[in-house]
């Protein structure tokens, strides 16, 4: 089977573990990936449950081999929908202290971020549920990210699911071709911005009071025209939003909290502060809000 063809085959079926070998057992009973590495935060949490699983062209650095992609069956809406995320903080990096906000449109999950590689357009499947392997995973050594003078880069950008606790709101009865023009239009003048010499795998206009990933999310929600949405900061954005958009009667606002999926590589998350006083109101006023 040629590259391309790997990356774009997507198997179904029941993950299964026989002593040492993990495989997914599709509906004929044949044993699907068996040869394959499956990452163990997989098999912790979906052993005997149903998953999809694709390639992905990032490689494992232990074989050398395309990365397998597993994740469950999560339905999405019917019909055009953006969702909000309040990601939880990340206890071991200071820069994380406040958390982190993306929007999916559709589908197409819009990530912000002062490091270059993490501004980027992802599939739910990416976002939530990318192995802690290769490129994805954190440093061996420390824990963390590292880039290494062999070539090898520790990102540590694996699935959300396995790193934090994620809480989102739900807006339907939008119009997602215009939302997702507005973020496409963000991201393309950031990619767009010349790499500073010193420092290239940063974003150059990142500012962590101004020009950050909850500023992003909120001027392109405005831009949209939910213009009442207010916050420079994460779970101040979040508790905003969900306070402006159930007051408001031409969309449907649903709100979900999916807890951290706990692997070795990651410690709990832990909710940040709310900074602006008047969300401590707003909060009170929207059932499920924390």
């Amino acid at each position: 089977m040629s590259n391309e063809a790997k990356l774009a085959a997507t198997i179904q079926g029941m993950l299964r573990r026989d002593g040492e070998q993990v495989f997914i057992e599709d509906v004929d009973g044949r044993r699907q990936l068996a040869g394959e590495l499956i990452w163990r935060g997989y098999v912790d949490h979906f052993l005997d449950c149903p998953v999809h699983a694709r390639a992905v062209p990032q490689k494992d650095y232990e074989r050398g081999r395309f990365i397998q992609l597993l994740w469950p069956d999560e339905p999405a809406p019917q019909e055009d929908y953006v969702e909000i995320y309040y990601n939880e903080r990340l206890v071991k990096y200071r820069t994380s202290l406040l958390g982190h906000n993306a929007v999916n449109v559709n589908g197409r999950i819009f990530n912000f971020s002062h490091l270059m590689n993490e501004n980027e357009i992802l599939t739910p499947e990416e976002y939530f549920y990318r192995p802690a392997l290769g490129e994805f995973a954190p440093s061996p050594t420390h824990g963390g990210y590292e880039r290494r003078s062999d070539g090898r880069s520790y990102l540590d950008k694996f699935g959300r699911r396995f790193m934090r606790t994620i809480h989102a709101i739900r807006v339907l009865d939008i119009d997602a071709a215009r939302m997702s023009a507005v973020f496409e239009g963000i991201m393309d003048r950031i990619h767009d911005t010349p790499r500073r010499e010193d420092v290239p795998e940063k974003w150059r206009d990142f500012h962590p009071l101004t020009r950050n990933c909850t500023t992003l999310v909120r001027d392109g929600l405005n831009a949209y025209g939910f213009t009442r949405i207010r916050g420079r900061f994460p779970r101040d954005l979040f508790v905003n939003a969900a306070y402006q958009l159930a007051r408001r009667r031409d969309v449907r606002v649903e709100m979900w909290t999916r807890p951290q999926l706990k692997v070795a590589e990651a410690p709990y998350s832990a909710m940040s502060w709310l900074l602006a006083p008047g969300n401590y109101w707003r909060r009170s006023r929207v059932p499920g809000v924390r």
